[in-house]
C-alpha cells in the first residue's frame, strides 16, 4: 500500500490540499467548517504525514485542529519549501501549486513529525514573543529620543512610558503562569541554577523549546541552529558555519554564553582554552554557547541541578 503524504497550503481565507500519490487535489475554507470537513475527509485516508507551511501565524489554528485529530501533522519551513521548488523546476507560484511542492517536498525530506506544543506552552510562548516585541519598541523609542526635537520627545517619553507599564504586566503574567505550573517552576529553577541562566534566558526555553532534555546533545544543537555545518569539496575546505534553527533560542543561548565567560568558572575556562589556541573569539563564543546547550539539556534531563566541576 502507497504512503499517503498530504500536503496544505495556508491563505487568510481558504486552505488549499494535495495528496499524493494519488494527485488528488481540493480546497476548503479556512474556518470551523472548513477544517472540519478536511479533517473528515484526512481521517479515512490514514496519511503517514500531513504537512503544513508556516505561513504568519495562519497556519496555527490549522496545525492545532488537525493535531487534535490526532493526524500527523508536520509545519514545514517556507524558505525550504521554495527552495525545493526552484531546484525541481517549479517556477509558477499559486495555491494549488504550492500545495502540491509542499507534498513532494515532504516525500523527499521526510521530516520528523514532532507533537505540538500544548495550550499552555503556546500561552506561555506567546506571552515571551509578546515580552521581546515590547522590548525592541522601547529600544527603538529610546533611539529616536536621541535626535528627536523637543515636541517630539514628549511623545516619545509617553509612549516609552506606556510600554514600561504594559512590560511589567507581561512580566507579572509570565511569573504567574510558570510560578503557577509546579512543571515549568521546577524547570526554571533547574536552568537558572547556571550561572549565566538568568529567569528571562530560563522561561524563553521553557516556552520556545520544549524538547530540551528529551533530545540528544546533537539533536538539540542542530534544533536551535547551533550544531556546525562543514563546507568542503574535493580538497577544497571552507569554514564551518552554523545556521537555521530556533534564531530566539538561539539569540537567548548566546546571551547566556556571553554572561556565562565571566561569571561561569567552567565555561570561563573553556572559553579561555579556546582562545589561547588561537580560536577567533567569535568561535569561541559560539562553542560556548554549544557547550552551555549541552549543559541545560543534561540538567533538564537528568533533573539536576548545576554541579561546579
Amino acid at each position: 500500500m502507497d504512503t499517503i503524504v498530504v500536503g496544505i497550503d495556508v491563505s487568510k481565507d481558504r486552505l488549499d490540499v494535495h495528496i499524493l500519490p494519488s494527485g488528488e487535489a481540493f480546497a476548503v475554507s479556512r474556518d470551523a467548517a472548513g477544517l472540519e470537513a478536511l479533517v473528515g475527509r484526512l481521517l479515512p485516508l490514514a496519511p503517514k504525514t500531513v504537512a503544513v507551511e508556516a505561513t504568519g501565524g495562519f497556519e496555527t489554528v490549522v496545525a492545532a485542529s488537525l493535531c487534535a485529530a490526532s493526524l500527523p501533522v508536520v509545519v514545514v519551513n517556507p524558505s525550504q519549501v521554495r527552495a525545493f521548488a526552484q531546484a525541481v523546476g517549479k517556477r509558477a507560484k499559486t495555491d494549488p501549486i504550492d500545495a502540491a511542492v509542499i507534498a513532494r517536498f515532504v516525500v523527499a525530506t521526510n521530516p520528523e513529525v514532532r507533537p505540538l506544543p500544548d495550550a499552555e506552552t503556546q500561552a506561555l510562548s506567546d506571552l515571551v514573543t509578546r515580552r521581546r516585541q515590547i522590548i525592541h519598541m522601547i529600544v527603538a523609542e529610546r533611539q529616536r529620543e536621541k535626535r528627536a526635537a523637543a515636541r517630539m520627545k514628549k511623545s516619545i517619553v509617553r509612549l516609552t512610558r506606556a510600554l514600561q507599564k504594559e512590560l511589567t504586566a507581561i512580566d507579572e503574567d509570565i511569573d504567574d503562569a510558570v510560578r503557577g505550573s509546579p512543571a515549568w517552576r521546577e524547570k526554571e529553577d533547574l536552568l537558572s541554577s547556571v550561572p549565566g541562566i538568568g529567569t528571562t534566558i530560563s522561561r524563553t526555553l521553557i516556552a520556545d523549546l520544549p524538547e530540551l532534555g528529551s533530545l540528544d546533545r546533537r539533536q538539540i544543537a542542530a534544533l536551535v541552529g547551533l550544531a556546525p555545518f562543514t563546507r568542503q569539496s574535493g580538497q577544497w575546505r571552507g569554514r564551518s558555519f552554523i545556521g537555521g534553527g530556533r534564531a530566539t533560542v538561539r539569540a537567548a543561548i548566546f546571551m547566556g554564553a556571553m554572561v556565562a565567560v565571566r561569571w561561569n568558572p567552567q565555561l570561563k575556562a573553556f572559553h579561555h582554552r579556546l582562545v589561547a589556541t588561537g580560536k577567533p573569539k567569535m568561535v569561541a563564543i559560539i562553542a560556548v554557547a554549544r557547550k552551555l546547550l549541552t549543559i541545560l539539556n543534561a540538567i533538564l534531563r537528568d533533573r539536576r541541578p548545576w554541579q561546579p566541576a
